[in-house]
This record gives structure tokens, C-alpha cells and sequence, in this order.
């Protein structure tokens, strides 16, 4: 039997990103907060939550149009998936995200980011059992 895993999933903005965290062996997400920073500053609130958590992968969750076309911000939460594996050097996971804020809204969270990240993270456990 493996160890489980535990995975941080990020639901990406331009001005706030949602962080949500799992693991493997209850395959539950759950949302931790948002981080409302841009540049290195965000980068520096992630590197805290990578060393608190300790994650074995990442998880981003990536938008697209209804009719799965891409558009401007599927290319910037692509290129957030890549500088998270570049500089953390962890597995990074891409999520098709296209309804998590609308189904997060439903329970009317405090957070709704930090909620649509684990509804991200949540996609990704029920996708790979």
C-alpha cells in the first residue's frame, strides 16, 4: 500500500488565488483561503503554504470557454501551472475548471476562491482514482 499523498490546489485569478488542500488516502478537498497578491508577493504566501503543507503535487485548475475553447486567462493560470513546477519542482496537475465558481457559489462560502479550489481539487480526486 502506498503512502497517501497530499496535494494543494490553486483556483488561479489576476487579483486573488484560491488554495484548497487534500490527500489520497480521504480523496476529500478542503478550502484553506485566498491569497490576494500579485507577482513574487504571491509566490512568497505560496512558498509558506508549500513548506506548512509539505504537498507531493499541485493542482491548478485551468478555464475555459462553455464550448471548451481557450481564451486570455487559460493561458495565464497554464503559465501560473508552470512556474509553480519550476519553481517548487512538485507535479502540477491541470484541472478543467469551467463551472467550479458557480458550483462553489451554491453553498455560499465565506471564500468563494478558496472554495472553488477545493471544488478544483475535488474534480481531480473523483477523475483519477
Amino acid at each position: 500500500m502506498t503512502a497517501p499523498l497530499t496535494l494543494l490546489a490553486f483556483d488561479y485569478g489576476r487579483r486573488r488565488v484560491g488554495v484548497a488542500c487534500g490527500n489520497t488516502l480521504l480523496r476529500e478537498a478542503q478550502p484553506l483561503r485566498s491569497i490576494a497578491a500579485e507577482g513574487s508577493a504571491r509566490f512568497e504566501h505560496i512558498q509558506r503554504l508549500i513548506k506548512e503543507w509539505q504537498p507531493d503535487a499541485l493542482v491548478v485548475g485551468v478555464p475555459f470557454h462553455p464550448d471548451g475553447a481557450e481564451h486570455e486567462i487559460t493561458l495565464a493560470a497554464r503559465k501560473f501551472a508552470r512556474q509553480l513546477s519550476g519553481r517548487y519542482h512538485l507535479p502540477v496537475h491541470e484541472v478543467d475548471e469551467r463551472y467550479s465558481s458557480v458550483e462553489a457559489e451554491r453553498d455560499d462560502p465565506d471564500d468563494l476562491d478558496a472554495a472553488a479550489a477545493a471544488v478544483i481539487l475535488q474534480q481531480f480526486f473523483n477523475d483519477n482514482p
